[in-house]
């Protein structure tokens, strides 16, 4: 007779917490990039590259903090790097009350970028490590959601802040979301950092882990049982370039969107970040189950063709509810692949280089973004806006292009699952002979 275990639960209340943590973060992060250009632009008179700059040089100051926020975060400092990096970011924000040039916004820009990196990646990667590992694509999916909907969200609050009440309240409403997140985060902060015990260890038998290590050696190219360092994961690559592309879409949407509404004569244009909201809040649920069922390419095809087709609607916006189908099929595009490659990338590292994976899946977000803002921002100076979003379009093109010729080269377009992952969480139906031989007991993975 099988043995039964405590369920496999996802929505925990730590789980929760990381959730609205992390949505906070992001959200007072875009509740300042969309309306800063327009503020910018009006105050200090500057031109399209002058304000793609804001948006490119807080993008690459961030993608520098992580490149050491993720060792620290292997080295087991989490909790500093939480509360540094908001420490700096709060700081940063409350000096944009002093900047009198651009100069100045810029470098504050810039130190807000370093505290954002540090503290950005730690939630995702504690998100990761307590998701089941059979319900990783539909628990990153929900925690990608907390992302995506304060891209959306930000956008339309620090509008509707800027335009209605100035630039100084827009500034306190940013330090203040900053500043709620530190009484949240302190529940799962005073949690001891323990060293990760490889998930072998606790849900396998010694055959199956000794199986796990010889293919955990011959991924990484590490001797078995030696302390050497794991090269680089070349598996990272592929889905890092692919966000990058999906990303400087974006960074042309939180970067003009604003400016493009006054060259097309429409009203509220940030409204597009409400409907893009509403499609990811509608995509993402389902986003999640199918990935886990059938992996990336069932929503990265149509997901980049939705987003193609979302950008060149919206360059023939020329009314409101031609911007809101735009913004609804972009959503829709965006929703479903954004936490396809996050949870692509978590799944192809041990469990260990989980805060690398989820630093490298933020660089190439931020990365995206800047080379959106400063690429197609010389675009819009020497065009038009208008055109701007239908050279855009050409970067989901070459996704498409990329992911394509690298699925038919590999001859096949499922990933990989790293070793000490795929040994984990086995279902029972998988190991039910196995089980009655050798005693495996298996718990059953009931959703909550």
């Amino acid at each position: 007779m099988k043995e039964q275990s405590a369920p496999v639960r996802l929505w925990t209340t730590d789980f929760i917490l990381l959730m609205l943590c992390n949505f906070l973060l992001f959200l007072q992060l875009h509740m300042i990039v969309s309306p800063l250009p327009s503020y910018v632009q009006d105050r200090f008179h500057a031109n399209a590259f002058q304000v793609s700059l804001f948006t490119c040089l807080f993008a690459l100051s961030a993608i520098v903090a992580r490149l050491f926020s993720a060792k620290a975060l292997e080295k087991g400092f989490r909790n500093a790097m939480i509360y540094i990096g908001l420490s700096v970011a709060l700081l940063a924000t409350l000096g944009y009350y002093f900047a009198a040039g651009i100069a100045v916004l810029l470098l504050l820009r810039m130190v807000f970028g370093v505290g954002f990196g540090l503290s950005s990646t730690a939630f995702p990667t504690m998100a990761s490590d307590i998701v089941p590992v059979k319900r990783m694509g539909e628990g990153m999916g929900y925690f990608g959601l907390s992302t995506s909907l304060a891209m959306s969200m930000g956008p339309i609050i620090g509008v509707t802040l800027l335009q209605g009440a100035g630039f100084v309240t827009l500034m306190l409403s940013t330090a203040g979301v900053i500043a709620v997140i530190y009484p949240l985060s302190y529940s799962l902060t005073r949690k001891k950092v323990a060293k990760k015990k490889t998930p072998q260890a606790i849900s396998m038998q010694p055959s199956h882990q000794e199986q796990a290590t010889r293919d955990v050696a011959s991924v990484s190219g590490a001797k078995p049982g030696s302390k050497e360092k794991a090269p680089f994961n070349r598996k990272l690559i592929l889905p890092s370039v692919l966000n990058g592309l999906l990303s400087i879409t974006y960074g042309g949407l939180v970067g003009f969107i604003v400016l493009y509404g006054k060259e097309a004569h429409l009203a509220n244009p940030a409204l597009f970040f409400l409907f893009n909201a509403l499609a990811v809040l509608i995509v993402r649920p389902f986003a999640g189950r199918i990935y886990d069922s059938k992996g990336p390419k069932a929503l990265l095809i149509p997901g980049a063709i939705c987003i193609a087709l979302g950008l060149v609607t919206l360059s023939w916006a020329t009314t409101m509810p031609i911007l809101f189908v735009a913004a609804f099929i972009y959503g829709i595009g965006y929703g479903s692949m954004q936490s396809s490659i996050q949870t692509w990338m978590i799944q192809v590292v041990a469990p260990a280089q989980r805060g690398m994976a989820n630093g490298m899946f933020l660089n190439t977000l931020d990365f995206g973004i800047a080379t959106g803002a400063l690429l197609l921002g010389a675009i819009a100076s020497l065009t038009s806006y208008t055109e701007m979003y239908r050279y855009s379009v050409l970067f989901m093109a070459l996704f498409l292009l990329i992911y394509l010729i690298q699925g038919k080269r590999s001859g096949s377009f499922q990933i990989e699952t790293h070793p000490l992952l795929s040994h984990t969480h086995i279902t029972a139906t998988d190991s039910a002979a196995s089980h009655d031989t050798n005693d495996v007991q298996v718990a059953p993975d009931k959703r909550n």
